[in-house]
C-alpha cells in the first residue's frame, strides 16, 4: 500500500498545502489544498474520500474536485465521514450558496457525491481495484473528529492518521493492539503557543511528548509530525528534537519521528 503525501500543512504558502492523503489509487484522506496537484486523471480515479473532520483545511479542495471530474466518471464519488462531518457539509457547503448541491445533481437518482456516515470504532472496507481496510479511531477536536487506521485488505501493518486532535487516551489504547506500520500525528502549533494548541484542541510539542509516551512497550515505527503552521514548523521539529534528545538522555526507549513533506510517498 502507498500513501502519497499531497498536503499536510496547517496553513497555506508557498509549496505548503493543506492535509490531503492519496492511498493507493483509489481512496483520499482528507480533501484539503493538496488535492489540486492531482491530474484530472487521478482525481477522476478516486471512488471513496474519508474525512477527519468538517475543517475547511480538510475539505477545501471537495467541492471544487468533484465539480472538475464529475463528467468523467460514471459513478457518484462516496464522501465517508462521521454524521456530523456529513451534515456540516450538506448544510454549510453543498447548499446552492455555497457550492451546487451535487447530491441531486444532474439527480437525485444519479448523483455525483453521495454522503455516507461512519462512527467511531467502525471498520469499513473501500476500494473495488484496491480494496482497503479502515478503521474509525477517536479524536478530539473542536468539532466532532476522528482518525483513521488503514491497511490492504488482505493484511499488513496499518497506517495510522491521527487527524486533528488534542490529548487523547481512547486512541492510543487502540492503536497499541493495531500492528502500526506508521503513525502521522498532528502537531500544529510550537511551544511558544501551547495555550492556543489547547484553546484550539491541537499538540504543541510538550503535548505531544505525554501522547507518544503511551505507545506500548516494544512497538516501534516511524512518526511523521503533520500539520505544522508553517511559519513555525522549524521551531516545532527544534522542540520535538530537543525532548526526544531528553528521552536518550535518560535511557528512554527512543523513537524514529521524522517532519512530513508533501510530495513524499509512503509505502508499507
Amino acid at each position: 500500500m502507498q500513501v502519497r503525501v499531497l498536503g499536510c500543512s496547517g496553513a497555506i504558502a508557498k509549496d505548503c498545502r493543506t492535509t490531503s492523503f492519496l492511498v493507493d489509487t483509489d481512496l483520499l484522506v482528507d480533501a484539503g489544498t493538496g488535492v489540486g496537484d492531482l491530474s484530472l486523471e487521478e482525481m477522476a480515479a478516486i471512488d471513496d474520500v474519508v474525512l477527519t473532520h468538517s475543517h475547511l483545511d480538510h475539505i477545501a479542495a471537495l467541492p471544487l474536485m468533484i465539480d472538475a471530474v464529475a463528467s468523467r466518471r460514471s459513478r457518484p464519488l462516496r464522501v465517508h465521514a462521521l454524521h456530523a462531518t456529513n451534515n456540516a457539509l450538506r448544510v454549510h457547503v453543498f447548499n446552492n450558496v455555497i457550492w451546487p448541491d451535487f447530491a441531486n445533481i444532474p439527480s437525485t437518482e444519479a448523483p455525483f457525491v453521495t454522503f455516507h456516515d461512519v462512527a467511531v470504532g467502525q471498520t469499513l472496507q473501500l476500494g473495488s481495484r484496491e480494496p482497503k481496510h479502515l478503521e474509525v479511531l477517536p479524536a478530539v477536536h473542536t468539532v466532532p473528529a476522528c482518525g483513521y487506521a488503514i491497511r490492504c485488505a488482505e493484511g499488513g501493518p496499518h497506517w495510522v492518521f491521527s487527524g486533528d486532535t488534542e490529548r487523547n487516551g481512547p486512541f492510543w489504547q487502540r492503536v497499541n493492539q493495531l500492528d502500526v506500520g506508521m503513525l502521522v500525528i498532528e502537531t500544529a502549533f510550537s511551544n511558544r503557543e501551547q495555550a492556543l494548541a489547547q484553546r484550539s484542541l491541537h499538540l504543541s510539542p510538550a503535548t505531544l511528548a505525554d501522547e507518544l509516551a503511551q505507545i506500548g512497550p516494544g512497538k516501534h515505527y516511524p512518526i511523521y509530525i503533520t500539520h505544522t503552521k508553517p511559519a513555525e514548523t522549524e521551531e516545532i521539529m527544534s522542540q520535538i528534537d530537543a525532548f526526544t534528545e531528553g528521552w536518550q538522555m535518560h535511557g528512554l526507549e527512543p523513537r524514529d519521528i521524522r517532519w512530513l513533506q508533501a510530495a513524499a510517498v509512503l509505502t508499507l
